[in-house]
């Protein structure tokens, strides 16, 4: 059994109902199973930042999938929530990203574990930290709460827990 790590984010509305049925869609996958979801984190967008805010989380899973077809299946839960790539780091209904796949480093045209940015970027590492303080992050050779120490604190500042209220769409 493998044990990979996925980040989810959204800023279309409904944002917390793709996320929620993004999991779903996950778990239903007969070679899938979610073992652990972290908290929703409201983040500030990175890159391109003339958009709405995300929302945030990560999941732990448990696959017999292989990294190649964990990304295929990602992809089509992308597009089954309508994703759009016009813009990069634009606007997304749902966007999946394998963060990490046991302690693999995998790099093909179509897929690098880990992700190649997540040590920089405070949205990725806190969820990621809710569900396991001490995974490392095979590229950096640290823990994922060596790293986040490591950030600036105006990288974190921008990540805060998302509450939700009754009835918002998120």
């Amino acid at each position: 059994m493998n044990v990979a790590y996925i980040g989810a984010g959204s800023n279309i509305p409904p944002r917390a109902t793709f996320l929620t049925e993004a999991i779903e869609a996950l778990d239903s996958h007969r070679q899938i199973t979610v073992t652990k979801i972290s908290s929703i984190y409201e983040t500030l967008p990175v890159g391109y930042t003339d958009q709405d805010k995300f929302l945030n989380m990560a999941v732990e899973i448990n696959t017999t999938l292989s990294p190649r077809e964990l990304l295929e299946y990602c992809l089509a839960i992308e597009a089954g929530k309508g994703r759009k790539r016009d813009v990069r780091w634009g606007p997304r209904t749902l966007d999946l990203d394998i963060l990490l796949y046991n302690q693999e480093n995998i790099k093909t045209e179509q897929l690098i574990v880990p992700h190649p940015r997540m040590h920089e970027r405070a949205f990725v590492l806190i969820p990621l930290q809710d569900l396991n303080p001490a995974v490392n992050i095979p590229t950096q050779n640290k823990s994922v709460t060596e790293i986040l120490g490591e950030l600036p604190t105006t990288e974190k500042k921008g990540v805060t827990k998302w509450l939700g209220t009754n009835g918002e769409e998120g």
